[in-house]
Order: structure tokens, then C-alpha cells, then sequence
């Protein structure tokens, strides 16, 4: 393993085959701007396009590219720490492989970790995004923010330097729910936003549908909050109260007023929203459940299959 690194370059690889040479043609160029020695960890998240092949003859002809590749598709998360678990460098830059993250910008980044920040962030300042992906991300962290009390800037994803100490400290993270951008923030090291230029996706297709995006966003607010099981319980205990309220003036009714009760309709659709509830409310206690089990089982975060380069 190399030694006394000053950066390491960690991205996920998942589709965008067609980039990678220039990818790393153009960090090589960046990074011998700022520093002496550097590596650059493509992490290979299983993709069905032939992206291996293409980092293996990457990493046998430039000395500084370690290729790594995982048994199956983690997925995005999980492959970044799959890279940062391997990583040597006294800063860590972690970066998309679709050059909409452009290397250009890292100068900036480093620049500003100088500054006395261990960790400095990407900010976006115009996403090259289709409409949609904007939307749900938006969407995304106004919940997110709801469930866990937080504020979150939508211009910021994985993209940014961080210092050793901090991926020291996100290493000793081992939940099976990851997000990577949240767990640095969770950190709470002194942090920074630089704004920086964000390039439209030069090859391929994201990966994130809408069934995974909504999937990472469950599985994201479950992991970092509780505050789904207390809405719940308040939400019980305020259509009991209600419920008791409406029970008292039906009672009222009948022996004050001596109005019967009728209303079989009434009865049903009171049944089934009930029922509802209970049945939503019992969903949300299974995924906690469902959460807990999986960390009990302690399974390996990743498998690798196979590695190139000088790891």
C-alpha cells in the first residue's frame, strides 16, 4: 500500500464506460497542478456495461489508478466505502464517475481545505440535471429535513475533499443504511460550501430511477430518525381523543335530545380508515424492525472481487 499520499480520488463506477479514460486523463492533469503524489480508486459497483475491463486497462498502463471491483451491484453508498476503506491520502476527494463533477474544480476544493476546514463541499452552482431529478431531490430533502430536524442544502451531493481524520471517523460507521453525504454531516467536523461549476452527464443514463431514488430516501430518513414512530403514536392518540369527543355528543344526543344514532355508512368508512392506520402505523414500526434485523446480522458491507493497481 502506498504511503504518505497527500490526495486520494474515490469514485463509484456504474455505467459511463466511455468517460473513464478521460475521467482520469483529466485528474491526472488537475491533481499534478496542486500536489506531488496522489491515487485515484476507481471502485467498480458491478456494472453490466464492461466497466471493469476498461478500469483494469486503465489501472495496468497509469501506476496511480487502483481499480476495485465489487462482487455484485451495492450500490452507489456502499461502493464509496468500499473506495474510502482503501484509501491512503491525507485529503480524500469523492467524486461521480459521469464527469458531471468536473476535476477542473478541484483545485478549489483543496484551496479551501487549506483554509483550516476539514471538510469542504461541493455547492452546485446550476445543476446540469433533467427536471425531474431536480424535483425529487428537492422533494427528497424537504422530508428529509421535516423527519430529522435538519436543513439541508438540495446543491450539495457527494462531491467534495475531505480531510483523513474525517474518513477516519466515517470508517468506523458500519450501518447497513448509508448514505455518504449525511454520515460526514452526522460528523459534525468543520465544513464548508464552495461553489463550483456542475457539467452535464457526458455519456449513458443515471442509474437512479424513481423506485431506487424512493428507496434511498426510506431507507435514509428510517436510519437517521425516529420521528415517523412518534408522529405515529400522535396521530393514534389524536383520533382516539377525537374519537372519545364524538362518542360523548353522539351519547348526548341520544339522551338529551333523543336523536338516534344512525349511520351504517358512517360506521364502515370510520372501520376502515382505522384500519388503515393501524395497518400504515404497523408498516412503519416493520421497517424499524426490518432495520434492526439487518444489523444483527453483521453481514460485510461489500465484497470485492478482485483489485488492480498497487493496493
Amino acid at each position: 500500500m502506498k504511503d504518505n499520499l497527500e490526495i486520494s480520488v474515490v469514485v463509484p463506477v456504474y455505467g459511463c464506460r466511455a468517460c473513464l479514460a478521460e475521467l482520469v486523463e483529466r485528474l491526472d492533469k488537475t491533481l499534478g497542478t496542486i500536489v506531488k503524489d496522489w491515487e485515484i480508486i476507481l471502485v467498480n459497483d458491478a456494472c453490466p456495461q464492461g466497466s471493469w475491463e476498461t478500469v483494469t486497462e486503465i489501472a495496468r498502463v497509469n501506476p496511480r489508478v487502483v481499480g476495485m471491483n465489487l462482487s455484485r451491484n451495492f450500490g452507489q453508498h456502499y461502493a464509496i466505502t468500499a473506495g474510502l476503506d482503501n484509501t491512503c491520502g491525507d485529503w480524500v476527494v469523492v467524486m461521480d464517475c459521469d464527469l458531471q463533477d468536473q476535476p477542473e474544480e478541484i483545485p478549489k476544493l483543496y484551496a479551501a481545505a487549506k483554509q483550516g476546514y476539514d471538510v469542504v463541499w461541493g455547492r452546485r452552482n446550476y445543476r446540469q440535471d433533467n427536471y425531474f431529478k431536480k424535483l425529487c431531490s428537492r422533494l427528497f430533502y424537504r422530508v428529509f429535513d421535516y423527519f430529522t430536524d435538519q436543513k439541508s442544502d438540495a446543491s450539495i451531493a457527494n462531491f467534495g475533499i475531505y480531510s483523513e481524520r474525517v474518513i477516519k471517523s466515517y470508517r468506523s460507521l458500519r450501518e447497513q443504511n448509508r448514505a455518504f453525504p449525511l454520515f460526514v454531516r452526522w460528523l459534525g467536523y468543520r465544513s464548508t460550501k464552495v461553489n463550483i461549476n456542475h457539467s452535464e452527464r457526458s455519456s449513458g443514463e443515471t442509474s437512479y430511477t424513481f423506485s431506487k431514488a424512493f428507496s434511498l430516501a426510506m431507507d435514509s430518513i428510517v436510519s437517521q430518525s425516529n420521528k415517523p414512530l412518534k408522529l405515529a403514536i400522535k396521530l393514534g392518540f389524536s383520533i382516539s381523543f377525537f374519537s372519545m369527543l364524538y362518542a360523548l355528543y353522539l351519547i348526548g344526543r341520544y339522551f338529551f335530545l333523543t336523536i338516534p344514532v344512525q349511520g351504517w355508512t358512517s360506521v364502515m368508512v370510520s372501520l376502515y380508515f382505522l384500519s388503515g392506520l393501524l395497518l400504515a402505523n404497523m408498516g412503519i414500526l416493520g421497517l424499524y424492525l426490518g432495520k434492526v434485523f439487518d444489523e444483527t446480522k453483521q453481514r460485510p458491507l461489500y465484497v470485492i472481487r478482485e483489485t488492480v493497481g498497487q493496493k
